[in-house]
């Protein structure tokens, strides 16, 4: 379930959203001015943060900075105010989005699940992305770029640089990278692995500089 912080000085509104929200079975917890909501948001993890601009002690404003100086999690403003300003300086501040008071229920729980399904959109994305000492590897798109520039790549060279990537500084034996990238059952002898790493080393490496696919004698390669 969904952690989700309140960091509220209104007690009636914060227990009328945490009753909202546990009946959407979310874990709720809050606090009730700025100083205590930023020990919090910081001490523990929290899938969201639902923050007021005016709260006692600390904004909200300078909150959502000193979180966004720390953590990525994600905020949504709530605020009496709803002038452009005021709008303009809670997004600024690292706010995810803004919601003026009075707000109905669903409209935040709209709000609640248009970032979750960024964030999770913006985690897929960076999981199809991989990146190592100048190589970019684009997994869903099956592209790869080498300072910027297109490396074109068989299949086989671009599944087998696929688990380098996702494993760089880890010795793989030659019959591990067979399994993963040939298939266990398969009847293709270990030097193939030989063969591909030497093709890869031709279109990857720049002359003068050590490989990056390496040799680790007696045991099979890694990507450093």
């Amino acid at each position: 379930m969904k952690r989700i912080l309140i960091i509220e000085d209104e007690k009636s509104l914060v227990r009328f959203i945490q009753l909202e929200l546990e009946h959407e079975q979310f874990i709720v917890q809050s606090a009730y001015n700025g100083n205590s909501g930023l020990s919090l948001a910081l001490s523990e993890e929290w899938d969201l943060i639902l923050l007021d601009i005016m709260l006692p002690g600390m904004n909200g404003v300078e909150v959502c900075r000193k979180i966004r100086a720390v953590k990525r999690t994600p905020v949504i403003m709530l605020t009496a105010r709803d002038r452009l300003e005021d709008r303009v300086s809670g997004l600024d501040s690292g706010a995810d989005d803004y919601i003026a008071k009075p707000f109905d229920i669903e409209e935040l729980l709209a709000r609640m699940r248009a970032v979750f399904r960024r964030i999770e959109l913006e985690d897929r994305q960076s999981q199809e992305r991989i990146a190592f000492r100048g190589l970019t590897m684009d997994l869903n798109a099956r592209t790869v770029e080498h300072h910027g520039v297109g490396v074109v790549l068989t299949k086989r060279e671009f599944d087998l640089l696929a688990v380098f990537m996702k494993h760089p500084n880890l010795v793989q034996t030659r019959d591990m990278l067979l399994d993963q990238v040939w298939g266990y059952d398969s009847e293709v002898e270990t030097n193939v692995v030989d063969v591909y790493v030497r093709y890869l080393r031709n279109k990857l490496d720049v002359q003068g500089e050590e490989s990056m696919i390496q040799t680790v004698r007696g045991m099979g390669y890694v990507l450093r």
